[in-house]
């Protein structure tokens, strides 16, 4: 009777959550001032976003044989359900409290995926239920596994509710040695897999390994075969939640974490919303970035936080000649309120930016601990204009290389790394420009307060074609070291206050007009 009674609760709970979803969180008229204070002294055009327009129209994932009891697999459950509401027009899919084990979930148009505050979805990472798909990584088009969740194409889509997402993605990721403890070492040991030749790095499996070493940034060679990639599907490891070519799309309340690479990425998605998300992975996590909004229109990140593996919130628009022929700019973007605590980078753009990134306005963020704060990067051969960036009210502690950091001789390090590999000035001849000749200009940064940092601010250009029109004011940083500025043009530094613990405040090199007032 007892147990009769819990399910009977449970049921009347999800039917409560149900009738409040249908009366409450879908009108057919969308509300266009509900983020208009975002909008206010905007110093570029934008489109406003609104929320997707979902039918009231509701389903519980258990009346399609769902079981949360973390043991059962959901594959077939969410796919019913979704299916269901996509032939109706589209709905919200309630996903009540419980451990939801499950294979991938494809999105559809007009589908809220609403996970309740005390429901959990955990990925199985068995590979034969992730086929290889053609998309892009890495800012280039290849063959990756099927992303956990996934929408291509939809128009109003949204994950709602406070549930967790969790990518189950130690089972995807290799793991370098010198990021863990000595125990954590031992656990990945004790799980098999594969150790490579050198005893520092362990990989789920050799094949794993053998593909790494013959890919560039983890993108196989484009001439493998189908079945040559299946000997290495180990290796093509997805990001978490994959959304492309979608319109009117919403993130909100939800936990995303553990992804076996890159956690969120919305790709040449227009009118986004991402608001009041938490995304974590684990720091040692390869390529685990928190969010890559990539050649998005109309893009609005606020109220989230990130503690992450690798950059925390980046911005992309495709790679060299790939990211070239899409054409399509990352353009329209605010983000503002949002925390990044362990990161390779708080805010970041690059490096593949070779479509472009315009008119973006970044406001009160905090950085806590992130390796670099405010992170541009790229390098001769990706081409892509990134310009019109504002930055203001950001304030950071115990940042471990730079407050700011211009980067165009990326080589696919973390700054830490390519401090330990002495990152200094680039001894670099003039190349003559062309279409992938990257240039980073028009860049305004103001009022950020740094308590700690390896180097106040780093800017590390090319000599044809020099960081540009940056102005920087009303800022204040203590660091170990000061400011250095090789290969830049039209720098203004007004009321700057930079306290190093050593050396030169500012250190100037092939600098053209740099103003100090």
């Amino acid at each position: 009777m007892r147990k009769i009674g819990i399910v009977a609760m449970l049921a009347a709970a999800t039917t409560f959550i149900s009738v409040l979803i249908s009366s409450c969180t879908a009108t057919p008229k969308q509300d266009t001032t509900e983020f208009d204070q975002y909008y206010k002294d905007l110093p570029f055009e934008m489109g406003k976003v609104s929320r997707p327009s979902i039918p009231s129209r509701s389903a519980n994932l258990l009346d399609f044989g769902g079981n949360g009891n973390g043991i059962d697999l959901n594959t077939e459950a969410f796919k019913d359900a979704i299916d269901w509401l996509s032939e109706r027009g589209g709905g919200h899919l309630i996903v009540p409290a419980g451990i939801w084990y499950t294979g991938p979930i494809e999105l559809k148009s007009n589908i809220d995926l609403h996970i309740t505050p005390d429901a959990i979805i955990i990925f199985n990472p068995e590979r034969s239920l992730y086929p290889i798909v053609r998309t892009s990584f890495e800012g280039l088009e290849t063959a990756r596994c099927e992303s956990p969740i996934h929408a291509e194409g939809a128009t109003n889509v949204s994950i709602t509710g406070g549930g967790v997402i969790d990518g189950n993605g130690q089972d995807w990721r290799a793991c370098k040695k010198s990021k863990l403890t000595s125990a954590q070492w031992k656990s990945f040991l004790a799980r098999g897999g594969y150790l490579n030749p050198e005893g520092n790095c362990w990989y789920p499996s050799e094949a794993y390994y053998r593909a790494e070493q013959m890919s560039n940034m983890n993108v196989p060679p484009a001439s493998l075969s189908d079945e040559e990639l299946e000997e290495i599907k180990d290796f093509l490891r997805p990001v978490m939640i994959s959304l492309r070519n979608c319109t009117n799309v919403l993130l909100e309340d939800c936990s995303f974490q553990n992804s076996p690479s890159w956690n969120i990425h919305p790709l040449m998605c227009t009118n986004l919303i991402v608001k009041n998300v938490t995304v974590r992975n684990p720091w040692f996590a390869q390529n685990g970035d928190g969010i890559d909004i990539e050649s998005c229109t109309n893009t609005l990140l606020v109220d989230s936080s990130f503690d992450v593996g690798d950059d925390g919130i980046c911005i992309k628009s495709g790679k060299d000649e790939d990211g070239r022929r899409r054409g399509i700019p990352t353009k329209g973007l605010i983000v503002d309120g949002c925390t990044v605590y362990h990161g390779h980078g708080g805010f970041v753009v690059g490096s593949e930016m070779s479509g472009g990134v315009e008119d973006v306005k970044v406001s009160n963020c905090r950085f806590l601990g992130t390796d670099v704060g405010l992170r541009f990067k790229s390098k001769r051969g990706r081409g892509g204009v990134v310009r019109n960036i504002y930055i203001n009210d950001i304030y950071m502690t115990d940042i471990v290389t730079e407050t700011l950091l211009f980067d165009l001789h990326y080589g696919g390090k973390s700054a830490v790394e390519a401090l330990e590999d002495g990152n200094g000035e680039a001894k670099v001849e003039t190349f003559p420009v062309d279409e992938t000749t990257p240039e980073f200009r028009d860049i305004t940064i103001s009022n950020v307060v740094c308590n700690g940092a390896g180097r106040a601010m780093y800017f590390n250009g090319i000599p044809e074609m020099p960081v540009s029109n940056v102005s920087v004011s009303d800022c204040t940083v203590k660091s170990q070291k000061g400011v250095e500025i090789n290969y830049a043009a039209n720098v203004t530094f007004r009321n700057v206050n930079i306290v190093p613990e050593s050396g030169e405040p500012v250190k100037a090199n092939k600098v053209e007009n740099l103003a100090i007032e």
